[in-house]
């Protein structure tokens, strides 16, 4: 159960909604609870715009339902390290900014490679903004390569050349 004092950030923009998604995450991961439960418990005590709190749920709803599909990916150019010596944080961190790459029409893949990085600098070890840069990267190239990268609108902007 939860701790009924419990305040988190509340989500003001983009940023602070992926943080605040980074957290909810991790509880789900830590405690064990369903994603209904912890965003039940924890987004009633995040008040914000509408428009964060919705970017925030569905980085939330969509990392947490595809992250077989993501850990995939990660698993894929992690070859030289033992998937399940990744830090949780740092597999979270890459989850959500690969989960951007694929559903997230609007958001430019270095914004969510960007973000992942800071909120890794943020949230984790020395080293781990390094690794997850190199990983998100290659499967960045991947999606390019295999045209499974669709942006739209703001999120058509920064796109790498295709190599």
């Amino acid at each position: 159960m939860y701790n009924e004092d419990f305040e988190c950030s509340p989500p003001q923009t983009r940023h602070d909604a992926r943080e605040t998604a980074l957290q909810l995450l991790y509880a789900m991961e830590i405690s064990g609870n369903s994603m209904n439960a912890v965003l039940g418990d924890l987004l009633p005590k995040c008040p914000s715009p509408p428009q964060a709190l919705a970017f925030c749920t569905k980085i939330v709803e969509l990392t947490f339902s595809g992250r077989k599909e993501l850990d995939d990916y990660i698993r894929k150019y992690s070859a030289n390290w033992e998937f399940d010596r990744i830090a949780l944080l740092d597999l979270i961190v890459m989850r959500i900014a690969i989960c951007e790459l694929l559903h997230f029409y609007d958001v430019p893949p270095k914004v969510s490679i960007d973000e992942a990085l800071e909120l890794a600098k943020k949230y984790s070890t020395y080293k781990s903004s390094g690794f997850i840069n190199g990983i998100l990267d290659a499967i960045l190239l991947d999606l390019q390569e295999s045209n499974m990268i669709i942006k739209t609108g703001r999120g058509k902007q920064n796109n790498p050349v295709k190599k």
